[in-house]
């Protein structure tokens, strides 16, 4: 059997829904059956006929919820749909309990060839980064852009705020943590959530404050909700130990599609530092660093992340109409900077920045300063204090694993983003 089939079994059956899944206005529901899986897909009805498809793949806990802001962004860009995971949102569990990344990528590999959608704009955050990494991988004919948002690939020095999240891959452990919180709230669930994956948890509205308690209420009534977390959570840390061709950052060496890469400075399950390597593996990236962001940079900052996004279209051509939202320019070095996440944007040729294998970048803000490795070439520094931007070369500089020149670094007050080329120039923007 071939990596991207799915075993021979019958469809799974719906089990019964604890309470309704909120939908947001404009939104819709379909649940699509497949061999061992049943998926849900969130969708908005396109803004006209004729977009580029795309599909958003949520992280660990996460839901195609998670992708409701930037999707709503986009909805003029793109024709979007988001797939809640197996055992995750309102999908139920495999038949086969299996929740690798492999069988993850397998369930959106035949959702795709199902819909008969691809190729699509793949995004994916944490979980979901790890698993569309495979997918543009193993299928790049169902791929025509990636954008990853905080990608789960392996760490060699794991943050340690990371580690009580890796701990629930661990037989025994789930079960001990489900008795020592039993007397917790879903509110207080609620709270530990956001600390740990928001920047700033102040930027949630009340609202959606109100909405996050009412789904963690609802998941707590699914009999299989921890063991969804625990047995994706393992599956996460053996696909971290997988050697050859099989391994993650071999797989994004392999990546042949256009990728926008998104990182925060406060992440506490990514670390920041991973910017540069993924700059430097995924063979044809852009990198965006958002200083102030966490783990979940597309609800943090949608607009930004849409910003970047419609640039990538237009840069590679997927979007006339993206092109002008857009704010992207092409020729003669443009600058194009703006408080609501324009770019500042230059390179050999007056296009996009790129961090590609000759010449990697990273960004820091005011609490991380990744240093990573750089292997040829300068770094350079940005640093835009109200959403302007100004780019300062700089040489030499020792500190990392730089193999040729100095690394990049980026500097941002006002939680703009940070963007690299593969010569090691680095643009920073507000947001």
């Amino acid at each position: 059997m071939s990596s991207t089939e799915l075993p021979s079994v019958p469809a799974t059956t719906v089990l019964p829904k604890v309470s309704p899944v909120r939908v947001a206005e404009g939104e819709r529901l379909r649940s699509v059956g497949l061999p061992g899986v049943t998926l849900t897909v969130r969708s908005r009805p396109p803004a006209r006929e004729g977009l580029p498809p795309a599909l958003y793949v949520h992280g660990l806990g996460g839901s195609s919820q998670n992708w409701s802001a930037l999707m709503q962004l986009l909805d003029g860009s793109v024709d979007g749909e988001a797939v809640d995971l197996p055992g995750f949102g309102d999908s139920p569990p495999p038949d086969d309990g299996d929740y690798s990344i492999l069988a993850h990528a397998r369930a959106v590999i035949r959702l795709l060839e199902a819909s008969g959608r691809g190729p699509v704009h793949l995004f994916g955050n944490s979980l979901g980064g790890a698993v569309s990494t495979r997918v543009a991988a193993t299928r790049p004919d169902l791929v025509r852009t990636l954008t990853l948002v905080s990608p789960a690939l392996p760490e060699l020095r794991i943050q340690r705020t990371a580690v009580p999240t890796g701990l629930l891959a661990v037989p025994g452990v789930a079960a001990l943590f489900t008795r020592y919180t039993r007397e917790w709230t879903a509110e207080q669930r609620v709270r530990g959530v956001m600390g740990l994956c928001y920047g700033d948890p102040a930027r949630v509205s009340p609202e959606g404050f109100r909405h996050a308690v009412e789904e963690m209420e609802r998941r707590q009534r699914l009999p299989y909700f921890w063991d969804a977390m625990t047995r994706s959570a393992r599956g996460l840390v053996n696909a971290y130990t997988l050697g050859g061709q099989h391994a993650l950052w071999r797989q994004a060496e392999r990546v042949l599609a256009p990728t926008l890469l998104v990182y925060g400075g406060r992440d506490q399950l990514v670390g920041y530092r991973m910017a540069q390597k993924a700059a430097r593996s995924f063979r044809d990236s852009r990198l965006l660093t958002l200083p102030e962001a966490g783990h979940v940079a597309m609800m943090e900052y949608p607009e930004t992340i849409a910003h970047a996004f419609r640039e990538l279209l237009a840069d590679t051509g997927e979007s006339a109409a993206a092109g002008r939202s857009g704010g992207a320019h092409r020729a003669g070095g443009a600058e194009a900077a703006g408080r609501t996440g324009g770019t500042e944007r230059a390179g050999r040729t007056g296009g996009t920045e790129r961090a590609g294998r000759a010449g990697g970048a990273e960004g820091a803000g005011p609490t991380a300063d990744p240093h990573g490795d750089d292997r040829a070439g300068g770094g350079a520094r940005g640093a835009g204090r109200t959403g302007g931007a100004e780019g300062a070369g700089r040489a030499g500089d020792p500190r990392g694993d730089d193999r040729a020149g100095g690394g990049a670094r980026g500097d941002d007050r006002a939680g703009g983003a940070v963007r690299a080329d593969r010569s090691g120039a680095a643009e920073s923007a507000g947001s």
